[in-house]
């Protein structure tokens, strides 16, 4: 396994853009701009197999994960985590296929958990706040990602895993959501993972109705706010192969 190697720029350049020449318009990053500085070229070419057959074809079979998953079943019911988190992770595990320098360990345990905080948030701010507005901002997202990292630093110890290992599962859970950059491959591939789910058409179903949208405007958001904000290669040929199969099973061209 090799050690965090660090992270993503404020706003993603053209694909095949050298990042060193985008002005910031965030808040200087230490970490994120080392990260920039390894992985000059957006989106990050894959060195592994790029798998792009409906993410239904290669579930998440890691039955090691068995134990934290049932450690955490409560968080699981809360805004659609008991779909949106597997589907993350089966993702994250195609993702560390293609990017076999990243800890695969590290970006499946965050993947996992980093929604469970949605269940120790008041629920009925979470479509309110979370979803409406300037809401990659709100308060509410912001305590999301402290409370996943409090069930990380409760689940975890039990199950064997280290205080270091825990603590860089929370590094990555810790501004997921609300820091503009990555810091680190793992947290690129987590927060790609993140994203990709809402290309298949569980996750179109489930997102367009937390926005308030139909089916055709939240795809066409996807192709227009998502897609350029995806870190890796792998993931941007997931989500255009995802996007196409979605918008012909749903008709999106015509239900509009």
């Amino acid at each position: 396994m090799s050690t965090p190697k660090t992270p993503v720029a404020a706003v993603d350049p053209a694909p095949g853009a050298d990042i060193g020449a985008v002005t910031a318009t965030e808040p200087a990053d230490a970490l994120g701009d080392a990260f920039a500085a390894e992985y000059s070229i957006r989106p990050i070419p894959a060195p592994g197999p790029v798998d792009t057959a409906p993410i239904s074809t290669t579930p998440a079979a890691v039955e090691e994960l068995d134990a934290l998953w049932k450690a955490v079943v409560h968080e699981t019911r809360t805004r659609g985590n008991d779909i949106h988190l597997p589907i993350s992770l089966a993702f994250a595990e195609r993702l560390c296929r293609a990017y076999p320098d990243a800890d695969a360990d590290l970006v499946r345990v965050a993947t996992l958990l980093h929604d469970t905080g949605w269940a120790h948030v008041d629920e009925s701010r979470i479509i309110s706040e979370g979803f409406a507005g300037d809401w990659r901002k709100a308060a509410i997202r912001y305590e999301h990602e402290l409370q996943g990292c409090n069930v990380a630093r409760r689940v975890l110890p039990g199950l064997g895993y280290s205080a270091e290992f825990v603590e860089r599962v929370c590094e990555i859970i810790d501004g997921h959501d609300t820091r503009p950059v990555a810091r680190s491959l793992e947290d690129a591939l987590m927060r790609d993972a993140d994203r990709l789910w809402r290309f298949d058409q569980a996750g179109i179903a489930l997102a367009s109705s937390w926005f308030g949208m139909d089916p055709a405007t939240y795809t066409d958001r996807l192709a227009t706010e998502i897609v350029p904000e995806l870190i890796t290669q792998a993931a941007a040929d997931m989500a255009e192969a995802d996007l196409s199969r979605s918008n012909a099973l749903l008709k999106t061209a015509v239900i509009r």
